[in-house]
């Protein structure tokens, strides 16, 4: 594991080597769509990306925990969580990195 970030920057710069766009647009791009994920996300709609995966949000009941050092009873109230579920071709192609 290389220990390296992708950050708006690394897709923005390849948007910029790979489409041709100025450096300015690219970066505008990437903003635009992950401001549209956020905006679907936050109305509690699904976010599907073929062959990537699908971007969703779970509503999250309230329910009792428990402090592990103490073991006192503690509530945990209710929440909204993202989660991210890769398509197969994702994780295959994740599992093929494994293998160098």
């Amino acid at each position: 594991m290389t220990g390296k970030t992708l950050r708006r920057m690394d897709l923005s710069e390849a948007i910029y080597r790979e489409v041709g766009l100025s450096r300015n647009d690219a970066s505008q791009l990437v903003e635009s769509v992950l401001d549209h994920m956020s905006d679907a996300l936050v109305q509690g709609e699904q976010v599907k990306i073929s062959s990537f995966g699908t971007f969703s949000v779970r509503d999250k009941a309230a329910r009792v925990g428990r402090n592990p050092k103490t073991g006192e009873e503690v509530p945990i109230n209710p929440r909204r969580v993202l989660t991210f579920r890769p398509s197969h071709l994702m994780k295959d192609r994740v599992a093929d990195g494994n293998k160098t």
